[in-house]
């Protein structure tokens, strides 16, 4: 059964454990004002904290996937940017954290998100899909650092993630000259696992990879992207450490008996949800 809900910048819909927030005003190019990253934010933790969703697919709609962050925005109607005392850039410094955070909370969802990308991928948009565990795009798909083009430094989680995901020099090349990188070089340095071709076909292989996801045990593909965040970040010894404690906290053969049973009867298995987040 499927469940939507709209928002001013996204409908989000649910169905048999695959989400799907799809941004959703192409008529602005699907930019991105001070407002949408909580919407954002709130969607992926609120997806994260009920536990029925396996995985979620996020999309856009229009030529372009985003034009990022809104230029009227760096235009005098977002009064944190206009900080000029200690105590004000105190208060920026604080703000921006919260803004990053919007980010992070689809890097720390107990759920991959995999991310359809069609047309522009451009500034703060690029921020938002490293921030995802998996890129598909059409083959008219860009994506840049457009912040430098503006005079600015990107500060929203792709500098900091990109070059974890593309070769350093990549990474490099990106940031300081903001031109396009075009769909066939995003595959050859792995920021993108497919070129399926045009934007319909991106958007079902995106689905394609999340019904396979979340096919597979809920429990397990949890605490395999907590192994493989804190791989990433974090050295090999001490994320072997890591995975012990993890391991230990997990491991669960009931769950794994379910799995090996339909996979050897070659039919899907039914996997109970993860338990919801307590409210706070």
């Amino acid at each position: 059964m499927t469940e939507t809900a709209n928002t001013e910048f996204f409908a989000l819909s649910h169905d048999d454990g695959v989400a799907h927030l799809q941004l959703n005003r192409p008529e602005r190019l699907n930019t991105m004002t001070p407002a949408f990253f909580p919407a954002v934010r709130d969607a992926v933790r609120g997806l994260g904290d009920d536990g029925a969703t396996r995985t979620l697919v996020i999309s856009s709609t229009g030529k372009h996937f985003s034009a990022g962050m809104a230029l009227d925005v760096f235009a005098g109607n977002f009064p944190a940017l206009a900080a000029t005392t200690a105590r004000e850039r105190l208060a920026f410094q604080e703000s921006l954290r919260r803004l990053i955070d919007c980010f992070s909370a689809l890097d720390e969802a107990r759920f991959p998100i995999v991310c359809a990308i069609q047309g522009g991928c451009i500034g703060g948009a690029l921020d938002l899909a490293t921030a995802c565990d998996i890129r598909v795009c059409s083959a008219d798909a860009f994506f840049t650092v457009q912040e430098i083009s503006i005079g600015m430094t990107a500060d929203l989680g792709v500098l900091q993630r990109l070059p974890k995901i593309v070769p350093q020099g990549v990474a490099r090349e990106m940031a300081y000259t903001g031109e396009r990188l075009g769909a066939e070089r995003a595959l050859a340095v792995g920021l993108v696992n497919a070129v399926p071709g045009d934007a319909a076909a991106t958007l079902a292989h995106a689905f394609a990879l999340a019904r396979t996801i979340a096919s597979k045990s809920p429990l397990a593909i949890a605490g395999s992207k907590l192994a493989l965040n804190h791989a990433r970040d974090h050295s090999t010894a001490s994320a072997l450490q890591q995975m012990t404690l993890l391991q230990s906290a997990i491991f669960d053969t009931d769950e794994m008996a379910t799995a090996i049973a339909a996979w050897q009867a070659k039919r899907g298995a039914e996997f109970a949800p993860l338990t919801p987040v307590a409210k706070t």
